[in-house]
């Protein structure tokens, strides 16, 4: 739950403007337990679940929560590291990285929309530092309702503590910043020189398709994402694929679906592929377990010879830069 100031040491001087850097959130330890309050808290924000809460919090506080926690345990503990979730410690190194880009005027926080460290808590530090100005940066490129709408909720239940509300700046989206895509083009190069190019597969979070339906726009921002990368990369239509993983639950998620993709590919013979995830900030469960190690193998079993995974961004220099400069088209200083 540290804070991070570039260039100073806390409690030094306080800061006019306080940047919000938001991501999802994990359990504090691979166990059912901290499993069980992550997912309740998580699959109980009715951003997430739109479901009528008479029909939807029975299954959840029912079989979901009963069952679930122990299988997505054996999962987590497959990606934990001594520092612990890799969400929240990369999370943290890129927090740390664009904090040592910014003046000591502008204060850094990092929080998680559910766990720790909280919104209110992180907001809460911002208002002791004396920041007349807030800045919140969602570590979600692309817009959705579910994600980051949550954020802009949390934010605002945290803001009517304030007797003075700051001047506040919510940065929805960054699906098509220059920098943000040549961020990821460097980082599919980089495979690329290390393991040979090879078909790209962009795996985006998916979200249900009647959150599109109602307005959301993030099946229109992936596609944009996705029309700028492939054009940084110089690929051609029979190149790429894009497609979406980790739906949940009977209703119908944005298609294709990535491991049916990677499947299709592999029986038009397709050896080898690499897969990247635009639509994730840092590493986690979602990349790490779900596409390096589950989509893998599914991959290999049939027919593929070669499962190349593109890392997230992370704390890489190219996204510290994509994101300091996202900051700075809000106006935050950097220098």
């Amino acid at each position: 739950m540290a804070w991070f100031r570039g260039g100073e040491i806390p409690g030094e001087s306080t800061a006019d403007t306080g940047v919000l850097l938001v991501n999802l959130g994990t359990p504090t330890a691979p166990d059912p337990g901290p499993i069980r309050r992550y997912l309740g808290e998580f699959l109980g924000d009715r951003r997430v679940v739109e479901a009528c809460p008479a029909y939807w919090y029975p299954i959840l506080y029912g079989p979901i929560l009963t069952f679930r926690p122990r299988k997505t345990a054996l999962l987590y503990r497959a990606i934990w590291s001594p520092e612990g979730s890799p969400l929240l410690v990369y999370s943290r190194r890129l927090a740390e990285a664009v904090a040592a880009r910014l003046p000591g005027r502008v204060k850094v926080e990092l929080a998680m929309t559910y766990g720790d460290p909280s919104v209110a808590d992180g907001i809460a530090r911002l208002q002791a530092a004396g920041i007349q100005r807030l800045v919140v940066l969602p570590l979600y490129p692309q817009y959705s309702g579910s994600t980051t709408g949550a954020v802009f909720d949390r934010v605002a239940r945290a803001l009517m503590k304030w007797r003075r509300v700051p001047h506040l700046e919510f940065i929805a989206d960054y699906h098509s910043h220059p920098d943000y895509i040549a961020a990821l083009a460097h980082s599919v190069r980089d495979t690329w020189a290390k393991d040979g190019q090879s078909h790209l597969v962009l795996s985006n979070h998916g979200v249900p398709v009647k959150y599109v339906d109602q307005g959301d726009p993030y099946r229109s921002q992936i596609r944009r994402t996705t029309e700028l990368l492939v054009a940084a990369l110089g690929l051609g239509p029979d190149d790429y694929s894009e497609c979406f993983q980790s739906r949940f639950g009977p209703t119908e998620w944005l298609q294709p679906y990535t491991d049916d993709r990677l499947e299709e590919l592999a029986r038009q013979g397709v050896k080898a592929v690499t897969v990247v995830t635009p639509s994730f900030a840092v590493d986690c469960l979602e990349t790490l377990e779900e596409i390096g190690g589950a989509s893998r193998e599914k991959f290999l079993h049939v027919g593929g010879e070669r499962f190349s995974l593109v890392p997230a961004l992370n704390s890489s220099a190219h996204h510290v830069d994509a994101l300091v400069s996202v900051l700075r088209d809000a106006g935050v200083p950097t220098s």
